[in-house]
C-alpha cells in the first residue's frame, strides 16, 4: 500500500472535445458523455454525483483510451422513470445492457463510491467482459460508515419526507461538498454549481432513496459475488481523510483480489479526481498502460 504520494505539479491542460451523447435503455434516455479513441474505458460515478464527476479526468485518459461517462439512469442528466429498479444488482445489470447497446464488447471500469459498488458487481455478473478494474473510495462490506443514516433515509416511512423536502436542500450542499474534501480550499469555482444542476429535475433524489434502502442487503450480496473477480487486475484509490467510505476498508477489500495496487493520498478526502486530479489521473493513467 502506498501512502507517501508527493503531489505532482499541475499537467497542462490536454486538447480534447467530449461528444455528448443519448440512447435509449429500457424505454428511457440515458446520457453519457465519450471521448478518445483505443481501449474502451468506462466511468461510473457515485451516489450524488453524474458524469460531471469526471470533467478532469475524462479529457486526460481520453489521451490513452475510448472513455465512456455515464449518468446512470435515475441520476444526472439521464431520464428518471417510475418504479426503476435502484438494487445494486438491478444497477450493474443495468450498466451491462447499457455496454450492449453501444457496442462495448469488453472493457476497463473506473467507479467512484457506490459507482465502484456498481463496477464491481457489473464485473462479478460478466467477468470475462471487463479486463481491469479501477475502484476509488468504493462502497464496500467492511465500512461501516453510513450505514444507519442509509437504514433510516431509505425507510419506507422517512423517504416521503426527504422527496418533500428535497427541494430545500439545496441550502446545505455546500456543507455536504466541504465534508467530502479533505482540504475544502481545493473545491474548485463551479464545482457546487454543477453537482447542483441535476437536482433541481423533477424526481430528484427519488433514485438515491432507493438504492439507501437496500443498502445492508446489497452489501452482503456484494460480498458473496467477490470470489468470482478475485483474478481480475485491480487498483484501489482512497484519501486518507476520507470520511463517506473509511480508508481502512482497503485492506480487507485488497484481500479479495490476486493482482490488486492500492495507493492512498495524504489530506486528501472523498473524491481525490477532484481535488488532486493531476496526480490522480497521472496514478490511474500509469495503471492502465501496464502490460
Amino acid at each position: 500500500m502506498n501512502a507517501n504520494h508527493v503531489l505532482s505539479p499541475k499537467l497542462p491542460a490536454p486538447q480534447y472535445s467530449i461528444q455528448d451523447h443519448w440512447i435509449t435503455l429500457d424505454g428511457a434516455r440515458m446520457r453519457y458523455l465519450r471521448d478518445g479513441r483505443g481501449p474502451e474505458l468506462v466511468l461510473v460515478h457515485g451516489l450524488l454525483g453524474y458524469s460531471f464527476s469526471w470533467r478532469y479526468t475524462l479529457p486526460y485518459l481520453a489521451r490513452q483510451a475510448s472513455v465512456l461517462a455515464v449518468d446512470m439512469l435515475g441520476v444526472g442528466f439521464s431520464d428518471r422513470p417510475t418504479g426503476l429498479d435502484s438494487s445494486l444488482r438491478g444497477s450493474a445489470e443495468r450498466l451491462l445492457r447499457f455496454l450492449d447497446a453501444v457496442g462495448v464488447a469488453s472493457c476497463d471500469l473506473l467507479g467512484t463510491s457506490h459507482g465502484g459498488a456498481i463496477s464491481m458487481m457489473a464485473a462479478a455478473l460478466d467477468p470475462g467482459r471487463i479486463r481491469r478494474l479501477v475502484l476509488v473510495a468504493p462502497v464496500n462490506p467492511w465500512s461501516s460508515q453510513g450505514k444507519n443514516l442509509a437504514a433510516l433515509l431509505g425507510h419506507r416511512a422517512v423517504a416521503p419526507i426527504v422527496m418533500r423536502v428535497a427541494p430545500r436542500l439545496k441550502a446545505i450542499q455546500p456543507y455536504l461538498l466541504r465534508r467530502l474534501y479533505g482540504d475544502p480550499a481545493r473545491i474548485r469555482p463551479g464545482t457546487l454549481e454543477g453537482y447542483a444542476g441535476p437536482f433541481e429535475l423533477p424526481g430528484a433524489f427519488r433514485h438515491e432513496l432507493g438504492i439507501l434502502s437496500t443498502w445492508d442487503r446489497d452489501l452482503r450480496d456484494l460480498e458473496s459475488m467477490l470470489p468470482r473477480i478475485s483474478h481480475i487486475p485491480s487498483l484501489l484509490i482512497w484519501g486518507d481523510l476520507d470520511n463517506a467510505v473509511l480508508p481502512h476498508s482497503a485492506v480487507p477489500l485488497r484481500n479479495n483480489f490476486h493482482d490488486c495496487q492500492v495507493e492512498i493520498f495524504p489530506g486528501v478526502g472523498h473524491l481525490p479526481y477532484e481535488e488532486v486530479p493531476d496526480e490522480f489521473n497521472r496514478v490511474v493513467g500509469d495503471f492502465l498502460s501496464r502490460k
